[in-house]
Order: C-alpha cells, then structure tokens, then sequence
C-alpha cells in the first residue's frame, strides 16, 4: 500500500487528565489553540494570563508572578505613543489610562489564582528561543531583563538574541523544584510551536526550534514523574508535510490542521469520560453559538427548552465539566 505521510508515534501518555482537574494553558499562540479547546470541551482551564508569551523566559517570569500573587501596580507600567503597557503583558492588555490597563491585568491574574490552589497540569508551549532584552532603562525594567512584548518602541530599546540551553535550564529548573514542591503531582505538558518563524530566516528558525527540542527533552530526562512532551512539532512537519495543511500565510497552521493535533492530543491525554465528553461539549457550544433573529417566537422557545434539556443532561452525566460563557439567553 503506497503511503503519503510518514506516522508520527506518540510517546507513552503522562497520567490521563479528567474533569475536574484545574490546569493553566501558557505560551503562544498555538497554546491557545490547545487551550480553548480543552476549555470549551469542559476542562478547567485557565488561558494565557499575561496573553500570548513566546519565549520560555518570558513563561518562567509570568508563572512566577502568579506565583508571588501579588497584584500589578502603575509601576510596573510604562507609557508610551498614549498607551500605558506592561513588559510582560500583551498588547491587548493595554490601556490609554494606567487604571485601564491594571484592571484587565489584574482580572486576569486573579483568574488564574483562583485556580492556584488546585492546580494540577500545566500546558507550556515553546514559541521561540529567540529573547529581546531591554537595552536602555528608558521605559522602565531593568537592563537585560527579558520582555515578553516589545509594543513598537524603538529598536535600540532592545537587544535581541537566542537564549542558550543552559540559560533556559537555569531559570526553569528551580521554577519546577518549586511547583513540585506546591503541588509533587503536578502534569507539565510541554509542546514546540509548529509555526515557523521566518523572520530569523530558515536556518535560524531551525535552531531556535531546535533549542527548544534539546530544552524539552531535558526537562523530560530531569523530572520525569512531572513533565512530559507531546509532538505537535513533528506531527505538523512531519505526518503532515504538505502546504495544504498551512494557512495562506504558509507560516501558520490551517484549521484543518489544528483540528488533527488537537484531535490527537486530547486521545493521547485525556482519559476516556473526557473523550466522550469533550465532543458533546463542542457540539452544544456550536448551537448555542447561533443566536435566535426572533427570540420571540414558538420555535424559538421550543429550541430553548431542547438546549436546556441538553445542557441538564451534559451536566448530570458530566457533573465535574464546566460550560464556560454560556449566552445570556440560555438562561
């Protein structure tokens, strides 16, 4: 049989996560992928509180904010061009007052506290090795420190290089003995971004990605009862070699590929109940997604009592999943 792709094979599963379960989902982007669909599947998740974070630095300084769980405050705050920003925030955290701006900052964090004392799994996504250090103290920060959004100040504001092996080890190292000591059970699941970095060119993505592989593969070898990989890389540049998987970016991953990693990751880390149910989640948000043109009518009212009969019957054979930004007029 002639075959077209080249089977990516999974590595034995970590202990299978269920509902119930409390977990963060940090990094870039396609950790937000990941994340949502586990969160609107029924998983307690918590999002990328800072915003999408790239580099293994700037997860490691985020997580140990969270971890002083101290609030932000107009210090940690910089104006610039009329907004007020933060160097471990994203942009969309921004605001034109300073008030603005730590409100949503700090809703965030407290979120993701609420969710501290129970932690048990974390989902880090490695975007990139390349770092921007902060090269004057012109806006604040310290030099050298590492940001995790550079929002469009001057380039001489920052240098940029690709941060070591042996400098990521150094920082995540002791991040770990101190999560193992809050919580010895804790699942960290780590994952390499597929998207390509090209500005860095072919080859410097190629190792930067490749400090990444040779990073996780350390973490794995050192704490093996608590972090574990998933191949998310390989199954995109491998198992599916082909640009028809890409958007038309040719950068980013296509739906339909995001689909097939998230389809296997969940068969690779969820246990069986959460299978089962993470579809009919999916489905029920999809149909609440379509929002009635006559709220009014008979059908509408017919279709309400159908969804909440749904919902009930979700809930009573799942009662630890959770239904996230249910619409209003569900209720």
């Amino acid at each position: 049989m002639i075959q077209l792709s080249t089977p990516i094979q999974l590595p034995p599963s970590p202990p299978r996560l269920s509902y119930g379960m409390s977990g963060l989902s940090l990094g870039s982007c396609f950790s937000e992928h990941i994340g949502t669909y586990l969160r609107e599947g029924g998983l307690s998740l918590e999002i990328n509180p800072f915003g999408i974070q790239y580099n293994p630095l700037s997860i490691a300084e985020g997580l140990n904010q969270l971890l002083k769980g101290k609030d932000f405050e107009e210090q940690d705050l910089f104006e610039y061009e009329g907004l007020y920003h933060s160097f471990l925030h994203h942009g969309s955290f921004s605001s034109i007052d300073p008030e603005g701006a730590l409100l949503r900052m700090n809703e965030a964090r407290r979120s993701a506290l609420e969710l501290l004392p129970h932690l048990s799994f974390l989902l880090v996504t490695w975007g990139t090795a390349y770092v921007y250090r902060l090269a004057t103290e012109d806006y604040g920060g310290g030099l050298g420190q590492v940001v995790s959004n550079c929002h469009k100040l001057p380039e001489r504001t920052f240098r940029r290089d690709r941060a070591s092996l042996s400098e990521l080890l150094s920082v995540w190292c002791p991040l770990i003995e101190e999560l193992r000591g809050r919580y010895p059970d804790l699942i960290i699941v780590q994952a390499v971004s597929p998207v390509r970095h090209l500005r860095d060119g072919a080859h410097g993505n190629a190792l930067s990605k490749a400090t990444l592989l040779l990073f996780a593969e350390e973490l794995t070898r050192l704490y093996p009862q608590n972090c574990f990989y998933f191949p998310s890389y390989e199954l995109v540049l491998d198992e599916l070699r082909d640009y028809r998987y890409y958007a038309d970016d040719l950068v980013h991953p296509s739906t339909l590929t995001q689909r097939i990693v998230q389809e296997r990751f969940s068969s690779w880390l969820l246990d069986e109940e959460s299978q089962r149910g993470l579809p009919l989640a999916h489905r029920l948000r999809r149909e609440l997604s379509h929002r009635p043109l006559h709220e009014e009518g008979k059908a509408h009212a017919q279709r309400l009592q159908t969804l909440r009969g749904r919902i009930q019957a979700f809930r009573t054979q799942y009662p630890l999943a959770q239904l996230y930004d249910l619409p209003s007029w569900i209720d």
